[in-house]
C-alpha cells in the first residue's frame, strides 16, 4: 500500500544533515568480483551507489536556476541488464529557453578473461542531442564496452529555469539498490510541499538550516538542507495488468506552494488554479491557437457531411476522414507542436496533431467537441490536487452529440467510433474548450472485450472429429482481432497462420465477416478436422473440452501485491461445445459443474454439462466485471485463476457401451 508523508518547509529544522557524493571512477575488488547480489540472486543488475543533489542557485549566467546533479554506479551481472548502459536525459523548454545537460561523463570497468582490469570512458562525441520540437530535447548516450560482470558509472548535471518543476527522486526501480540518497538545498524564498510516496521507510532523513547559502544580486537568504536515503531497496516487481511502474515506486516529490521574488520581495502563490491552466492552454500556440483554425478545416469536411442529416453521422464521417488523412507517427504529446495545417499537408503527425485536428474539424461542422488532456498508462497518473499541464502527455476528442458523449482517438484506423486505445484508459482526463472552464472526466468509456467460441463437432466412427467453429468477437476484442488480421497481406495468409498454430487441428474452409465494419462484431467461421482419436476400440477415450481460449498460466504470481490490478476494461469469454457421438458411445462420469466467483460480483467462472442421446453440450463462462481491482482483491483474483487453470486441465471420458 502507498504511504503519504507530508513535510512543509515551515517545520522546525533539526538534526544535522550530512551528505556526500561518492568518489567517481573508484571500484573495489569486491565489486568487480561480485557474481550475484546476495539479497536478490535473481537480479540481473544492482545499483551499488546512487546519489543526487538539487538546489536553486544563482548561476554564472546571472539567472536563477534549478541545478540537478545525478551520479550512479551499477553492477551488471548478465546481458539482460545491458539496457542499464543506455541513458536518456529528457529536457523541456518553451519559446524562450531550454533546459541544459552538461558535465556528462561515463565509464565501464570489468575484469577481462586474462585477469586484467579493462576500463572504457565515454567518448564525448558519442553524446547525442535529439531535438523533438522546440519544447523537448533528448540527450542520449550509451556506455562503451559492456560485458557480463562489468560496472558502469556515469554522472551528469542539468540546469533548468523551471524551479516550479523541482526534481522528484525515485528510490525504487526495476533492479535492486544497495543505497540511494538525495540531497536538497532550497532557499527560504521558495516553499515546497514534500511528499514521500510508496511502501518503503526512509533509513536516513535529516534536515538543517544553511546560513546565507543563496545570493542573487544583493538578495540573500538561508536555505533548508534535506538529506533522504534508503538502503537495501528491493527491485519493484512488474506484473501483468498494471499502469506505469513509477506510479507505485517509492519516491519523493516536490510541489511548489509559493515563492518570494528575491529582487522585489513580492510573494506569489504558485499553486495554480485550473482557471490559470485553462488560460495558459487557450493562448498556447500548440493548443488553443490550433483549436481556432476551424476555417482551415471547413473546406476539407464540407463534402463529407453534405448529405448527412444528423450530427452522429457527420461526426462519424469526419472521424473516418481524419483517420484516413493523417497517419500516426507513434508520437504522444498533449498538443500540436508543428500545427494541424502542417499535419494535414504532410499527412502524418503525432497524437496531438491528429486529435486536435479532429476536435477542430468537428467544431467546424457545428458539433460541440472538447479536447481532453490525459496521461497515458505508461506516463503515470495525474496529480489532481496540483493544477499543471506537465502531467499530461496525450490529448483526445470528446464529442457531445444528442445528450451523449463520445471519446474519440483518430490515431488508429481500426478503432471504432467511441472507442479508445488501451493506453488512454488511465483514470481521469481534463476536458478543455475555448468557451468554458475545464473539468475532470472519467475515461472509462464503458467499452468491454468479449469473445464467444461456439463449436459444433461430430466424432466419427473412424476417430476423426469434424465440425464448425464460430468465433464471435465484440468491443475491444474485435479491435485487437482486426489488428491481428490486418498484419497479414490477405485473409488467406491469416487463416494459414492460424492453421499452422493449431496443433492437431486442420482448417478446411473459412469465412470472416465484418472485418472492415468497425462498429459491428467480428465473425470468424471455420470448418475444422481434428486428428483421429487413438484406438477407437479402447474402453475409454480421453477428451479435453477446453479446445480454444484455454487459460494455462496464472498472470498473478506475487505473494502480495501492493498496487492495483488494472485490466483496462471488463471482459467476458464464453465457450460452448456441442459434440455429436457415434452410436454406442456416451460420456462416462460426466464432469461436475463448477461455479467460482470473486467477492462483490467482481468476476466468475462457471461450467455446465448436459448429455442426451448421441450428444453432449459443454459450456463455460469466464467474466471479469471490473476494470480495476484493489490490492485487497488480489488474493481472490489469484485464487480464481488457479482454480480456472486446474479446472481446464481436466478431461472428460467417452466410453463405448
Amino acid at each position: 500500500m502507498k504511504k503519504y508523508l507530508l513535510f512543509l518547509f515551515t517545520i522546525v529544522l533539526s538534526t544535522y544533515a550530512v551528505a556526500q557524493d561518492f568518489p567517481y571512477g573508484q571500484v573495489t575488488a569486491d565489486e568487480l568480483n561480485m557474481k550475484r547480489y546476495d539479497k536478490d540472486t535473481s537480479a540481473h543488475a544492482v545499483v551499488l551507489q546512487e546519489y543526487g543533489t538539487a538546489k536553486i542557485a544563482f548561476t554564472n549566467d546571472e539567472s536563477i536556476s534549478l541545478v540537478y546533479e545525478y551520479h550512479v554506479k551499477i553492477k551488471i551481472f548478465d546481458s539482460r541488464a545491458f539496457d542499464k548502459g543506455s541513458v536518456e536525459i529528457h529536457l523541456t523548454g518553451n519559446d524562450n529557453v531550454m533546459e541544459e545537460a552538461t558535465d556528462i561523463t561515463g565509464t565501464t570497468v570489468y575484469i577481462d578473461d586474462d585477469g586484467s582490469i579493462k576500463k572504457f570512458d565515454l567518448d564525448p562525441g558519442k553524446i547525442y542531442r535529439l531535438h523533438e520540437n522546440k519544447y523537448r530535447t533528448n540527450v542520449k548516450f550509451a556506455l562503451p564496452g559492456l560485458k557480463k560482470g562489468c560496472i558502469v558509472e556515469y554522472k551528469f548535471k542539468t540546469t533548468s529555469p523551471f524551479f516550479y518543476n523541482f526534481h522528484s527522486w525515485f528510490f525504487q526501480s526495476n533492479i535492486p539498490k544497495i543505497y540511494s540518497e538525495y540531497e536538497v538545498h532550497i532557499p527560504a524564498f521558495w516553499t515546497y510541499n514534500i511528499v514521500l510516496k510508496g511502501g518503503m521507510e526512509l533509513t536516513k532523513k535529516t534536515a538543517e538550516p544553511e546560513r546565507n547559502c543563496f545570493s542573487a544580486r544583493g538578495a540573500v537568504s538561508d536555505c533548508a538542507h534535506f538529506v533522504y536515503g534508503i538502503k537495501d531497496i528491493p527491485a519493484f516487481v512488474v506484473e501483468e495488468y498494471m499502469t506505469a511502474p513509477k506510479n507505485f515506486w517509492s519516491a519523493i516529490h516536490f510541489e511548489l506552494s509559493d515563492y518570494t521574488n528575491p529582487y522585489t520581495g513580492v510573494r506569489k502563490k504558485i499553486s495554480k488554479e485550473w482557471a490559470d491552466v485553462d488560460n495558459e492552454l487557450k493562448h498556447a500556440e500548440y493548443f488553443g491557437v490550433q483549436l481556432k483554425h476551424t476555417n482551415l478545416l471547413k473546406p476539407h469536411i464540407a463534402p463529407l457531411i453534405a448529405d448527412k442529416t444528423n450530427d452522429l453521422d457527420k461526426a462519424k464521417a469526419i472521424y473516418d476522414y481524419v483517420k484516413r488523412t493523417i497517419k500516426w507517427n507513434n508520437g504522444n504529446n498533449r498538443g500540436s507542436y508543428e500545427g494541424i495545417d502542417r499535419a494535414l499537408e504532410k499527412h502524418t503527425g503525432a497524437a496531438g496533431d491528429i486529435n486536435l485536428t479532429l476536435v477542430t474539424a468537428l467544431n467546424a461542422a457545428g458539433i460541440n467537441t472538447e479536447a481532453v488532456l490525459l496521461s497515458t498508462r505508461n506516463n503515470g497518473l495525474v496529480n489532481k490536487l496540483y493544477p499543471t499541464v506537465e502531467d499530461f502527455d496525450y490529448v483526445i476528442a470528446k464529442a457531445n452529440i444528442a445528450g451523449k458523449s463520445y471519446f474519440l482517438d483518430a490515431t488508429d484506423p481500426l478503432l471504432g467510433f467511441g472507442m479508445l486505445p488501451l493506453r488512454c484508459l488511465n483514470g481521469e482526463g481534463r476536458a478543455m474548450s475555448l468557451d468554458k472552464p475545464s473539468y475532470w472526466v472519467d475515461l472509462n468509456t464503458g467499452q468491454k472485450r468479449g469473445t464467444t467460441y461456439s463449436l459444433d463437432l461430430t466424432l466419427q466412427p473412424d476417430g476423426k472429429i469434424k465440425g464448425k467453429l464460430t468465433q464471435f468477437s465484440t468491443g475491444y476484442e474485435a479491435y485487437e482481432k482486426r489488428r491481428e488480421i490486418k498484419k497479414f497481406n490477405s485473409i488467406d495468409e491469416y487463416v494459414d497462420s492460424r492453421d499452422a498454430r493449431m496443433n492437431k487441428i486442420k482448417i478446411l474452409n473459412s469465412e470472416i465477416t465484418n472485418l472492415d465494419s468497425l462498429d459491428a462484431p467480428l465473425y470468424e467461421t471455420y470448418e475444422l478436422e481434428f486428428s483421429s482419436m487413438r484406438n477407437m476400440n479402447a474402453t475409454r477415450l480421453g477428451f479435453n473440452p477446453f479446445i480454444f481460449g484455454r487459460i494455462s498460466t496464472n498472470p498473478f504470481k506475487l505473494a502480495e501485491r501492493n498496487y492495483p490490478v488494472d485490466m483496462g476494461m471488463p471482459s467476458d469469454r464464453r465457450f460452448v461445445l456441442t459434440m455429436h457421438l457415434p452410436d454406442g458411445y456416451m460420456v462416462d462420469t460426466p464432469p461436475s459443474p463448477v461455479a467460482l466467483a470473486i467477492p462483490n460480483q467482481g468476476g466468475r467462472f462457471i461450467t455446465n454439462f448436459e448429455q442426451s442421446d448421441h450428444l453432449f453440450v459443454f459450456s463455460d463462462v469466464t467474466q471479469f466485471n471490473k476494470s480495476v481491482y484493489s490490492p485487497e482483491e488480489y488474493p481472490s483474483l489469484k485464487e480464481l485463476y488457479n482454480k480456472i487453470i486446474l479446472s481446464e486441465k481436466g478431461e472428460l471420458y467417452i466410453k463405448k457401451n
